[in-house]
């Protein structure tokens, strides 16, 4: 049987450097008690010693120097401790007392990540259609968390407004929820909240609207969730890449955060697309299933019907209303004679907040993108007849969410997201595995 080859670098880890864990009592840096209209980055920064990642056997660069030549800019940013204030950012090595000794011990700084695929010679026919999944079940969460990065906490004290200024000025699209009074994350912040919001209480150009500006996160959560509320979705950073892929398209959410179990610090937000840029770092180490060489016709990922789309001279809150009522998370901008010259995303509505355009919608979504028309390159397309291992490519080279499925006359066909590629590469050849062996 061909077996997966364990990964020497996910047993055989640094041991941790400092042990610098923080008390929940302990005080810590302030972005956004205060806040007025646009809050600014915090001026202290906490330094502690820096945890470093493995070097790969064959090729001494440490990962983080890998991913970032597939990402421009580098993250940058801090790494926060356990908040007790509306927003806590601080930067830091991560340090868990849960991945200690056993997770992470001394060894050679030649050390690979991966471990090479061992075949056993009795098993060399076995087919190797579910590689990715067995790549992705012998990875933790905490090999892909960089050594820095941004990630921004509130309080769900914080007024709306506040917060989504601050998520406008620290860069990040979503922020866990802290509530004091039981001392733990309640759940996430996110641009949806923000979509939902206007969708809500919008009236006219004329009309403020007073949720925004009034509401405290709190507020809007007990307004919004009523009597629907869940438990924050999280995942712990010993846990395999597998089950973060799994929880994420299980249910349905686009961030992850990864939380020690110990000291109840949220430690990184992981996203589809942070796991699929690592997974592409190796594919060339290993071997390739015969999928990755099929067209998206042969396949049938992503989605071909009833496809939700805007026109360039559609209002905002239009698209808005889109947003809500068939949950996508981007609309392609379709022009008179049916091709694609756009794509409105919800990551787009957030720059309603930063220019303070947002009590009026009334805009068509041409004037709304016009922020943007300096850098953006286009729409990311691809048709059915290219194969999954261009598109796994492309989507990850383009560092977008989606790719628009076009035919020749660029009209839009479909769809393809980063949760159906993960979908088709790591979950339906495990959901293939265990049915043959139900079967038997």
């Amino acid at each position: 049987m061909k077996r997966f080859g364990s990964l020497r670098g996910s047993k055989k880890r640094k041991e941790q450097v400092g042990s610098a864990e923080r008390r929940q009592s302990e005080p810590h840096e302030l972005l956004a008690s205060g806040l007025s209209s646009s809050p600014s980055t915090p001026t202290q920064v906490t330094k502690q010693p820096t945890f470093p990642l493995e070097s790969y056997k064959h090729e001494p660069e440490r990962l983080e120097a890998r991913l970032r030549s597939y990402s421009s800019p580098p993250d940058t940013g801090q790494r926060f401790s356990l908040p007790h204030l509306p927003v806590t950012v601080t930067k830091s090595s991560i340090v868990s007392s849960s991945l200690s000794a056993t997770s992470r011990t001394a060894h050679s700084t030649t050390e690979g990540m991966l471990d090479k695929l061992e075949l056993e010679d009795e098993a060399v026919e076995e087919s190797e259609s579910d590689i990715y999944t067995r790549f992705m079940k012998s990875h933790k969460c905490y090999d892909i968390v960089p050594t820095s990065s941004k990630l921004v906490v509130f309080d769900t004290t914080l007024q709306v407004k506040k917060a989504f200024f601050a998520l406008v000025a620290n860069g990040v699209r979503a922020a866990p929820l802290w509530e004091t009074k039981n001392q733990s994350f309640v759940g996430m912040l996110t641009i949806t909240d923000f979509i939902n919001i206007l969708h809500r209480y919008y009236k006219s150009p004329m009309v403020q609207i007073y949720e925004l500006e009034e509401h405290k996160i709190e507020t809007w959560r007990e307004l919004y969730l009523q009597e629907t509320f869940k438990p924050l979705v999280n995942i712990f950073p010993d846990a395999c890449l597998f089950d973060a892929v799994y929880s994420l398209i299980k249910n349905k959410i686009h961030r992850l955060p990864v939380i020690d179990p110990v000291s109840g610090n949220a430690l990184y937000i992981l996203t589809h697309k942070r796991i699929l840029k690592f997974l592409q770092l190796f594919v060339s180490e290993m071997p390739k299933p015969a999928f990755m060489k099929q067209n998206l016709e042969e396949l049938g990922i992503g989605t071909y019907h009833n496809i939700a789309f805007i026109h360039p001279h559609t209002p905002i809150i239009k698209a808005l209303n889109i947003f809500v009522e068939r949950r996508v998370s981007a609309l392609p901008v379709v022009d008179e004679s049916g091709k694609v010259v756009d794509i409105y995303s919800k990551f787009d509505v957030i720059n309603l907040a930063a220019e303070k355009t947002y009590n009026n919608l009334d805009i068509t979504v041409t004037q709304a993108l016009e922020h943007r028309s300096q850098y953006f390159e286009g729409v990311v397309k691809c048709s059915k007849p290219e194969t999954l291992e261009t598109i796994v490519d492309r989507i990850v080279k383009a560092e977008v969410h989606r790719l628009v499925v076009v035919d020749e006359a660029d009209s839009i066909v479909g769809i393809i997201s980063l949760s159906d590629i993960l979908q088709a590469l790591v979950l339906s050849p495990a959901g293939a595995k265990r049915k043959e062996s139900e079967a038997e």
